[in-house]
């Protein structure tokens, strides 16, 4: 009938009954078309390559020791002789005045000033101040760099946590390890390019919940999300084939599946499912790269001695440090090792005891690894958490069993050591009583900065276009700190 519009082709007729949601869902169509065709045909997908560094970088990889809860530093690494002439006695004023602390403190005017738990030492040629609570830590003292003068926005766990790693309090924003991700790649095939560990020290009270959103990519294609490795059964979910399927069925399952998800990509355009086929070829590979990754066999007595007793048994902060070094070995650009327990807001006399004989030895043994091994030129390894601790006292003075120290945001410090980083020094410092950033400070926004420029990317031209804007991990803040890098 000639009334009636001529009969249309497929793809036309797609389009005519195409809603705005989906139009606009498939505005990249093209470049999920090219992140497939990379995938299937790996010498055809020149859009699915990683953006590359702006500049030479001088290290390729990073490993994040993380300690969730907030580590004291006036206990560890920031030794104040005021806090012991002061033990017991108010906050001096002006300290605290119209600072925000957590619910649990309040108004932080007339708090008791408490001393040390343990002694402090120097150490090695730099000098550096350690606790006895680190004795392994403190052997490696002159590889280290210690910034005294970290200091953040958030007060309370999750937000702190989620500001460190992404730039934001509020959850939703790409992490860390997904922005390298998204912007350098992965120098490995067979392995995922940002990797996630967790670890709690046994029998603790004060553990914080491991959210996913902390190794999350945010509004970046999800492919670049970290990949966590569980501590018990398989490492990673259904990396295991059922019984009775072998990998050549896989491997035609995988092909026959990847031609659907290309027919669907071509009708509605979701980049996410290139990703999805992605995921399936990563887990395709992994199914033969992980256990032998996994397998500690190999590894010698002398090294796993190194890593301490619990280096074998799995789920443990020292058996993720070993396999941090053995993926920095394969080519996983980052890997995030999270160990909560931090929390001392009652047991400084207790539990910090077994946070420290955990994590101690194993931080110093990579450290010692990685040198040893040649990787330590090329690795950074960052050791501390969201924030630090009060120098005044949480609790009754009168009852040192229950001695604790409230979330503080204001002065902290954290090691970094590796690839263009100065060894044996200190940058930075606080306050007499540790309270506040005294010189030099080092705002979190400064140090994703800077560990960005040690891999070769400028922070401000590492960005993303979401919601009508540019989004960059450091927002529109940070400077790198350039004096402590060699």
């Amino acid at each position: 009938m000639s009334h009636l519009l001529p009969e249309q082709p497929p793809s036309t007729d797609l389009r005519l009954r195409t809603t705005r949601r989906q139009l606009l869902s498939s505005a990249g169509t093209g470049v999920g078309m090219a992140a497939l065709a990379s995938l299937l045909n790996p010498a055809s997908g020149a859009d699915q390559r990683p953006l590359g560094s702006h500049f030479p970088a001088k290290i390729k990889n990073v490993i994040y020791l993380f300690q969730n809860g907030g580590p004291t530093h006036v206990d560890l690494w920031d030794y104040k002789t005021q806090l012991q002439k002061l033990h017991g006695q108010k906050v001096p004023t002006g300290f605290v005045d119209g600072k925000r602390f957590s619910t649990m403190t309040g108004n932080a005017t007339g708090k008791l000033m408490l001393a040390p738990v343990e002694p402090f030492r120097q150490h090695g040629q730099s000098g550096a101040t350690v606790s006895a609570f680190m004795p392994h830590t403190a052997k490696v003292a002159d590889r280290l760099c210690f910034i005294k003068s970290m200091h953040t926005d958030a007060v309370n766990h999750a937000p702190a946590i989620s500001f460190l790693l992404s730039g934001s309090q509020i959850p939703g924003r790409p992490t860390l390890g997904a922005w390298l991700n998204y912007g350098l790649g992965s120098e490995s095939e067979n392995l995922p390019a940002f990797v996630v560990m967790t670890s709690v020290s046994k029998g603790t009270s004060c553990g914080q919940i491991f959210y996913d959103f902390y190794w999350g990519s945010g509004f970046l294609p999800s492919r670049h999300q970290g990949v966590k490795f569980r501590s018990g059964g398989d490492p990673v979910l259904y990396l295991s084939n059922p019984a009775g399927v072998t990998r050549q069925m896989r491997r035609g399952w995988l092909d026959d599946l990847a031609k659907l998800n290309e027919l669907k990509l071509r009708q509605s355009g979701d980049p996410e499912i290139s990703t999805r086929v992605a995921q399936y070829e990563m887990g395709f590979r992994m199914q033969a790269s992980v256990p032998e990754l996994t397998d500690l066999s190999g590894e010698t007595k002398s090294t796993l001695d190194m890593y301490g007793p619990s280096a074998t048994e799995r789920g443990t902060f020292a058996h993720n440090c070993l396999l941090a070094r053995r993926l920095v070995e394969r080519g996983t650009r980052f890997v995030q090792l999270m160990h909560a327990g931090w929390d001392q807001h009652n047991s400084l006399t207790t539990e910090l005891y077994n946070q420290c004989r955990d994590t101690d030895q194993p931080s110093a043994a990579l450290v010692r690894d990685l040198e040893e091994r040649g990787l330590l030129d090329e690795t950074l390894v960052i050791w501390g958490g969201e924030f630090g601790r009060t120098p005044f006292l949480q609790g009754d003075i009168n009852n040192r069993p229950r001695w604790g120290r409230d979330h503080h945001p204001y002065a902290f410090t954290i090691w970094m050591a590796g690839g263009g980083i100065k060894p044996g020094m200190t940058w930075g410092a606080s306050d007499e009583l540790g309270i506040n950033v005294a010189e030099n400070g080092v705002h979190v926004h400064d140090l994703q900065a800077t560990i960005l420029h040690l891999l070769g990317i400028d922070h401000e031209r590492l960005t993303y276009r979401f919601q009508g804007r540019q989004f960059r991990l450091t927002d529109v803040h940070g400077d790198v700190v350039h004096d402590i890098l060699s």
